[in-house]
């Protein structure tokens, strides 16, 4: 082994166990050998990563701060050497540079009606009607199209049907169960089948998949959402929402090398705008990443919410201001923040998708930004193409509209 090779050099700076002198950093490297290479290397010195992604060429583990890292960082083999970042929810109280945004309006006992008689904000609430999902449903429910929700786990509930997933927190649990609230919320809002009693999702019918990524506190590390995007690639999702981010800015080589990855094995990326409200300074990663489909929220009047990020790079808007869905126990919640937003669309795309089996993934976000509703007094920094719409997916016939659909039926 060469003195100045890369795996030498991580040899040099990393450390096998915890300790006050360990740091956490997720290290890309620019190729595959250079990839084998290091964990070889890293092996014979009895150092096993934390995690690793051969696709990606990817490595999280720790390195010691007594040792210079100065010959490591100058490689020509590395791409970059950053910090496991802490990831936020984006739900009530969850904007991922301060936490203030998106806030809990009230909870709601199972059984307990919000409004008027009968089930807990009704089984079409506002939200579901607003973005047209049950013109839709006389197509389809979604069925056979998979949708991941990383997130903080889902479920148990009786309105959710989880048809697997994976824990990728980093706990010693296994279980995908969610022990938050925020995953259950936002897969009642893309895919709940009320069947409990509560109210619809968008796209009942779709195969729901379960990635817990974030602990109970609603916080996870950068190298667990890798984990969970490097999971959906191999199960092959077909639509993934995130509902949760780093703060605008930020800058992650490897972050961005897994979504890219991702969208190019044909997953359809959505991700909420962040709830930094109009002095954010930009939209949250990974949403501010083109791959992704970035979504702000808007409330009962079509207007958008206050706590919604402004910037380049929002694409649609989708309900997220008091918004009914599923909680933990069985029970129902209203939530705020575009962590709700972003299900809207992504539970869109999986009605697009099951009415229209032969559309390739890249046309999803076409499609539904020129089906979109301008939103008046909004600008696109806040809106995107406007409010989604998905009542044309119902439709026999796609006259003028995204050349991927102009074909007869």
């Amino acid at each position: 082994m060469k003195k100045n090779s890369i795996g030498s050099c991580l040899r040099a700076c990393a450390c096998s166990g915890p300790g006050r002198h360990a740091a956490r950093r997720i290290v890309v490297l620019r190729s595959r050998r250079a990839y084998e290479e290091a964990v070889r290397e890293l092996a014979r010195a009895g150092i096993k990563p934390l995690r690793a992604w051969k696709s990606s060429r990817i490595l999280c583990l720790r390195l010691d701060r007594r040792v210079s890292w100065r010959e490591l960082r100058r490689h020509p083999e590395l791409r970059s050497l950053e910090k496991d970042a802490v990831v936020r929810a984006l739900g009530s109280g969850g904007c991922a540079r301060c936490g203030s945004g998106g806030r809990l309006v009230r909870p709601l006992r199972r059984g307990k009606s919000c409004r008027g008689k009968g089930h807990p904000c009704g089984k079409l609430p506002w939200n579901i009607r607003r973005v047209e999902a049950p013109a839709v449903w006389r197509r389809t429910l979604g069925s056979g199209v998979r949708l991941a929700v990383i997130d903080t786990g889902v479920g148990p509930h009786p309105d959710l049907c989880v048809a697997g997933g994976v824990n990728v927190s980093g706990g010693k649990s296994k279980s995908y169960r969610d022990d938050n609230g925020h995953g259950t919320h936002v897969a009642g809002i893309a895919a709940g089948r009320g069947s409990g009693g509560g109210p619809l999702g968008v796209a009942p019918g779709a195969s729901l998949y379960a990635v817990k990524a974030l602990d109970a506190d609603g916080f996870g590390s950068l190298s667990s959402i890798l984990d969970a995007i490097e999971w959906c690639i191999r199960q092959r999702m077909d639509v993934v929402n995130m509902s949760l981010g780093l703060p605008p800015g930020s800058r992650s080589a490897a972050l961005r090398r897994v979504v890219r990855r991702a969208r190019k094995s044909g997953l359809v990326l959505v991700a909420a705008a962040g709830n930094a409200g109009v002095r954010s300074g930009g939209i949250d990663v990974p949403a501010s990443y083109p791959e992704t489909i970035a979504v702000a929220a808007s409330d009962r009047r079509n207007r958008i919410a206050p706590f919604s990020s402004r910037g380049k790079g929002i694409d649609l808007t989708a309900p997220g201001d008091e918004i009914c869905s599923c909680w933990l126990n069985g029970g129902y919640e209203i939530d705020s923040g575009t962590s709700m937003s972003a299900p809207h669309v992504a539970g869109g795309a999986a009605l697009l998708l099951a009415a229209n089996p032969g559309l390739p993934s890249a046309a999803v976000a076409p499609v539904l930004k020129r089906w979109a509703k301008p939103l008046a007094g909004a600008s696109r920094r806040a809106q995107g193409a406007g409010l989604l719409q998905l009542g044309r997916i119902g439709s026999v016939f796609y006259p003028g509209t995204h050349p991927f659909l102009r074909r007869r039926r």
